[in-house]
This record gives structure tokens, sequence and C-alpha cells, in this order.
């Protein structure tokens, strides 16, 4: 068993260290998509540790496309018991969600990577109609393509994240669409090897993508979702999750020039009646820094 919990009862003296396997998505030797993510999981199990018991926290050995990872996650004793993925109707059906959005809903702001040869293209973009004459380049069964198909996009999908990056190159789409942070990260992780690469400097596109730390359905799972969510909780509370991630998030934010893009909104039709929208505190608008 991953979560090994016989004894953790609420006020146990004696408990199990609990054992939590996130995923390795790839091994390139860049990829520092979920750095946040994990220090986020990692802070909520020691903020817990008083009620739960140790823990122990490892990434998985073998790398998993982002399909393997479901999968994993799907099996009893699989490789993994969490992971961190935006949100959809069948993910909350069929994992157990921890509905807290992790990155406090950054990830539905948008930036673009381009072709610097495209630049002009894009700077005479002024509505969603504008954008849809561009094709979009997005992960095979990412949350987003339903969300851009939906909006009337052309989507191209590639069958593995840094296929992505050469895709681009070779002129397979003309934007892929990135959360503001990561554009930043993947440009400087990539400018050498994708020398024609840039990050769009005129346009964002918004549209509500809450990212959610999932388990399984099971009474481990369970156990461990509750765990997540209490140390969550108490992160909010207590400012840490904040610190977090401004530590991580806000030299991009800073960096992106929000205020001088037009901003593009696009619906969600795929949001949950569960989704915490009404939670102020538990969103960050990176337009008005608040």
């Amino acid at each position: 068993m991953l979560v090994m919990a016989a004894c953790l009862l609420a006020g146990s003296s004696t408990a199990a260290s609990m054992r939590v396997v996130y995923p390795l998505t790839t091994l390139e030797e860049v990829d520092s998509r979920y750095e946040y993510d994990w220090a986020v999981l990692r802070t909520a199990l020691q903020k817990t540790e008083a009620r739960y018991g140790p823990f122990e926290l490892h990434q998985s050995t073998h790398p998993m496309s982002s399909q393997r990872v479901a999968q994993e996650l799907l099996m009893p004793g699989g490789r993994i018991n969490v992971f961190a993925r935006a949100t959809s109707p069948e993910l909350e059906r069929t994992y157990l969600p921890v509905r807290l959005p992790i990155d406090k809903g950054l990830l539905g702001y948008r930036m673009f990577l381009v072709r610097d040869a495209d630049l002009p293209r894009f700077a005479a973009v002024r509505t969603l109609n504008d954008l849809r004459k561009l094709r979009v380049g997005q992960g095979k069964d990412w949350i987003d393509v339903p969300i851009l198909r939906n909006a009337g996009f052309q989507v191209v999908e590639g069958t593995n994240y840094p296929g992505l990056f050469g895709m681009l190159a070779a002129g397979r789409f003309e934007f892929f669409s990135r959360g503001i942070d990561e554009a930043q990260r993947e440009f400087e992780e990539r400018r050498k090897a994708f020398p024609h690469m840039v990050i769009e400097p005129t346009l964002l596109l918004r549209y509500p993508l809450p990212l959610y730390f999932f388990t399984r359905r099971d009474d481990e799972g369970k156990l461990l979702a509750r765990r997540i969510a209490e140390g969550m909780e108490i992160m909010i509370r207590d400012g840490s999750l904040n610190a977090l991630f401004q530590q991580y998030k806000g030299e991009s934010i800073k960096a992106g020039g929000l205020s001088h893009r037009r901003v593009l909104q696009l619906e969600n039709p795929h949001l949950t009646p569960e989704t915490p929208l009404s939670r102020s505190e538990l969103w960050f608008n990176p337009l008005t820094g608040k």
C-alpha cells in the first residue's frame, strides 16, 4: 500500500508513516512545470503532521506520460497516489479532487510562445475572432483542448510535452498557449535550443482553470485527500500558501507586463458546480495584484 495508514486516526499517538508518491512526467533534463505544486504538497503534509503523523514524499522513478499518470492513479497499488492537474468533470468523477486551486487560478491566464517571424500577426489581433484564425498547440488530451475547441479554435495536439516546442518551431501551429509563469520559464529553459521562439508581448487569454490535487477514490485516497485539504486550508489561513505562490510565481507575474496586454476572455463550460468560485481568498487576479 502506498499510504500506510492502519494506525492513522485523529489524535493517535502511534501513527504509521504516510507514503506519498507523485509522478515523474519526463526524463527530459529540463522540466520545472510542477516544482511549485510539489512544494505546496510537501508544505500541506508538514502542516498536518500533528494530526496525521509523519510522512514520506517521493517522486516516482518511472517517467510517465499524462495518460499513463491517469492510468496509474486508477490502479490499486499503482506507482503514484497523487497528481496535480487542471480540473475537468471527468477527472472529478474518476478521482477524488481536493477542490482548492493550488496556484490560485493563475493557470487560467495564458501567454503565448510563438515564432519571432509571426509577431506582426499577433500584434494585429484585436478580438477572439482574430485569434481563431491562428492554430494553437496543446498536449494530447490536455484539459485546455476541449475549452479551446469549444470556443472555435483549431487545436493541434502533440503526443508529448517536449515535442511541442519542436512542433512550434516547425510551423505545425502558430502559438503554444501557456500559463504566465510557464511561458517565461519555458522560454528561458529553451531559448538556446529554439532561438526563434519568443514570448508574444501584446495578448493575454483568460479562462477559469482551477488546478487541483487528485487522489484515488479508495480509503487511502480519501485519507490523503482529507490531509491535503486540511493542510492547504491551514496554509491559506496562515499565509504560507501565498508566500509560496509569491516565491515561485511573483517574479513571472511582474515580468509579464500584464497591464499592457489586451485581455481576451473565454468561458470554461466544463467547470463543475462544486468549483469554489465564491471563495475570493482562493483566487489571485494578476491584472490587479489581488
